[in-house]
């Protein structure tokens, strides 16, 4: 199938092809790796055209779209996102069970740890995509993913302890406002150490081709 261009949402080509949101297609072709980008692109596409655009009207065309991109997505970051809120979930367990006056130690590691893991994310993405930007967008909505997984996580654990001597060793470890905003905070760091993952990762595999 030939490459698909982006093209503007709810228009058409050129051809009389009806089009998906240009975001929604960029964005798709961005997280995929480059031999499968025209083959799913131009399947989703036609899908779009010759199916979804005809029996259900263009809005719900354009939503079926964006749902497949968020599936595309979902599996590109929530196996890391499940692994970033692990350790923020643990870090917040720890706390409760082993309470201590100094924070310091805890919070480096954690720092660390998170950092890292953002880190690998970025490095993967623009590894395997080839693209400086795929490693950027794909770690901060890694930590978004992550901060919904996070706080759901967080909740629970309150489900399980919320006595009163846990509930003031959270207030003196930063309280619950840390613990529910925190996560989605994330998203700045992402961006940053995505950028950097993205240069590097991409850079590597253009060597590794000899395209560098």
């Amino acid at each position: 199938m030939n490459a698909v261009e982006p093209h503007r949402s709810g228009g058409s080509d050129g051809s009389g092809g009806e089009t998906p949101p240009d975001w929604a297609e960029l964005l798709l072709r961005l997280i995929l790796v480059r031999k499968d980008r025209d083959a799913v692109s131009g399947d989703l596409l036609e899908a779009y055209r010759d199916t979804m655009v005809p029996t259900r009207g263009h809005a719900a065309a354009d939503a079926w779209y964006v749902r497949q991109v968020a599936g595309f997505l979902w599996r590109a970051t929530w196996p890391w996102a499940l692994l970033f809120s692990g350790q923020f979930i643990a870090r917040g367990a720890y706390d409760m069970l082993v309470p201590t006056t100094d924070f310091h130690v805890r919070a480096e590691w954690s720092t660390y740890v998170g950092a890292s893991t953002f880190l690998l994310v970025g490095l993967w993405a623009a590894w395997r995509t080839g693209s400086l930007l795929a490693g950027i967008v794909v770690t901060a909505i890694t930590s978004q993913v992550a901060a919904v997984f996070s706080v759901v996580g967080v909740s629970l654990l309150l489900v399980i302890m919320h006595d009163a001597e846990t509930m003031r060793l959270i207030s003196r470890s930063g309280g619950l406002g840390e613990a529910y905003f925190l996560p989605f905070m994330m998203i700045i760091p992402a961006l940053v150490i995505g950028m950097v993952a993205g240069a590097v990762g991409s850079l590597a595999r253009r060597i590794a081709r000899g395209t560098a």
